[in-house]
């Protein structure tokens, strides 16, 4: 049975694959996309430097016989310049001598010809597993307080975060619903230091606008009907912490000037109260509305805009996030298993690929509901894109029909000629289309020729025998 393990390592980069064998190269590329995995073949070691100089890998896999430089000389080199790339060596049966000094000089595993499939997905999943095993996630590069975040944009957030942090000014965090404002306000939270003290968060859309000034600054006993005792407003709540208002732009206008007055003199005054009382809180707010453009509708006030808008934060949408996708998919897959008490260990390549081509209009929060949802039906510990949200398969769907139609337009395009002229206008014999439709598909799809088949629904020998009868043409 065809084991395809879901890729746990640190930066889910492609494979490096180093066999001079054009045959068993392939055999281990398409086995590996099968498994999920990108891949880079090459026939030489000379060929894996030079591409190594400017593609990133997470892991290569190398023959110990190769033309030129040798795998032991590819590994030795590697190992000298410091990299801790894993590395598995490929050795020919019997040469237990080549294998031992294989692993003597930092090979991670290795495998003997003839090669053993589900041998090599296990050899794989085991070396990357122990590499991210390797790096605590307290300290791996990506993380900031639990928000996983490798793009440009998303480490150029860490450290504006950080560096913002350390004061006690207000600060306004901007962007689309569901990019996580509530957990990047937590992370400077304990980035600050108000980090032992109280963090507390409200979304001003969920209170009703007549409770809202009791909620936030409290109110004396008999303060209005109902006001049976005194009671103490989240600003106090949060005294010596941090006061996390989401979705400010919700909140009333007459409001908005009494927030202002507190920022301004640290005092809040109670309903009904006579007296200001000292509150000490940092203000963090956050909202997905074009704060300006209600400024221009009167309904937000632009003196306390201006008060938070000095420091302010943007979270970049998901679909600009770039790497942060596939780490994002790999990442929540592991936290929704382990609070499911499942082991997802295999993901089907169609479901990979929804989860890395969907645009999620609605960010983050909707790639971790599509996962949860995803992990929850899975069984037998695979996670298969039928668990995927519809409309998550629909966009598969639609790029499989797209790239069909443009394969097929691409392939039977023919100049116009006149109409007398017709009976010698260039058409493409049948066998001929269906050669280029083949080398189209197969191309679209990578070189996987279990994808490619299932495209063309033929069965994978029927295709090989095809490639075949077209590569002996001249």
């Amino acid at each position: 049975m065809r084991t395809m393990f879901v890729k746990h390592t640190e930066h889910f980069l492609p494979l490096l694959v180093v066999e001079d064998d054009s045959a068993i190269r392939e055999l281990l590329e398409e086995e590996l996309h099968d498994a999920g995995y990108a891949t880079h073949g090459v026939s030489s070691a000379e060929e894996g430097i030079a591409l190594l100089s400017h593609t990133a890998v997470s892991l290569i896999i190398t023959d110990v016989r190769l033309p030129g430089i040798s795998g032991i000389q590819l590994l030795q080199q590697l190992r000298h310049e410091g990299s801790e790339l894993g590395i598995i060596v490929i050795t020919a049966f019997g040469t237990i001598d080549q294998a031992v000094e294989a692993l003597k000089l930092g090979a991670d595993d290795f495998l003997t010809k003839p090669l053993d499939l589900d041998a090599v997905r296990e050899s794989v999943f085991r070396v990357l597993e122990r590499q991210r095993m390797a790096v605590s996630q307290a300290t791996e590069v990506g993380h900031f307080h639990g928000i996983v975040g490798k793009s440009d944009a998303m480490q150029a957030l860490f450290h504006d975060a950080s560096r913002l942090a350390k004061s006690d000014a207000p600060i306004l965090l901007l962007g689309e619903s569901g990019t996580g404002k509530e957990l990047l306000a937590r992370a400077i939270h304990q980035e600050s230091l108000r980090h032992d003290a109280p963090f507390v968060a409200v979304n001003c859309a969920s209170i009703p606008a007549d409770l809202m000034e009791s909620e936030f600054f409290g109110h004396v006993k008999g303060a209005f009907t109902g006001a049976n005792e005194a009671r103490q407003g989240l600003f106090h709540s949060a005294q010596g912490g941090s006061l996390f208002l989401d979705e400010i732009g919700e909140m009333p206008i007459n409001l908005q000037a009494k927030l202002l007055r507190a920022l301004q003199e640290k005092t809040v005054r109670p309903v009904g109260g006579e007296r200001e009382e000292p509150v000490d809180v940092r203000i963090i707010a956050a909202t997905h509305r074009h704060l300006e453009k209600e400024i221009e509708q009167a309904n937000f006030r632009s003196d306390l805009f201006y008060r938070l808008e000095t420091f302010s934060l943007r979270i970049p949408p998901l679909r600009d996030r770039g790497p942060d996708i596939e780490h994002l998919v790999f990442s929540l897959i592991d936290k929704h298993a382990d609070a499911q008490h499942k082991q997802i260990e295999q993901i089907e390549p169609d479901a990979l690929h929804c989860l890395l081509h969907y645009p999620y209009p609605g960010n983050v929060r909707e790639l971790e509901n599509a996962i949860m949802r995803a992990v929850t039906l899975s069984e037998d510990g695979t996670l298969r894109h039928q668990n995927l949200p519809e409309r998550l398969r629909e966009q598969l769907n639609q790029t499989s029909a797209q790239n069909t139609a443009t394969l097929t337009g691409e392939v039977l395009s023919t100049p116009q000629l006149p109409t007398s002229t017709a009976a010698a206008a260039p058409w493409p014999s049948l066998e001929e289309v269906e050669k280029r439709y083949i080398r189209k598909v197969l191309e679209a799809t990578g070189g996987n020729k279990r994808r490619t088949a299932e495209v063309l629904g033929i069965a994978r020998r029927t295709l090989y025998r095809r490639l075949e009868d077209s590569s002996e043409e001249p």
